[in-house]
């Protein structure tokens, strides 16, 4: 069985920063692209950041230049760096992962979220 842990959100002052982390263990046989998502209340799901295995990266305009995706393939786990952060960065954070297990071969998966508030 796959699955994705996160940690590292909490509260934080605007300006502030926080590191997100999110780890897959399990059947795994090959991660292919990782990524993070958030959702603020009220609001739909949205993409964050992304980075391939090769380590090309895609961001929100609304994070780019504050925040930074990298992964570590050896580790199975991808992280977000949050610089400068706004109080409109508030929201659950969820990572998703592009997973080949060892029984149930290519799917998607997410991890259970991570509260990022920033608010003085």
């Amino acid at each position: 069985q796959v699955q994705l842990v996160e940690s590292g959100g909490g509260l934080v002052q605007p300006g502030g920063s926080l590191r997100l982390s999110c780890a897959a263990s399990g059947s795994i046989f090959r991660i292919n692209a990782m990524g993070w998502y958030r959702q603020a209340p009220g609001k739909q799901r949205e993409l964050v950041a992304t980075i391939t295995t090769g380590g090309s990266t895609n961001y929100a305009d609304s994070v780019k230049g504050r925040f930074t995706i990298s992964r570590d393939n050896a580790k199975n786990t991808v992280y977000l760096q949050m610089n400068s952060l706004k109080p409109e960065d508030t929201a659950v954070y969820y990572c998703h992962a592009d997973i080949s297990s060892m029984t149930t071969g290519w799917r998607a998966y997410w991890g259970q979220g991570t509260q990022v508030t920033v608010s003085s």
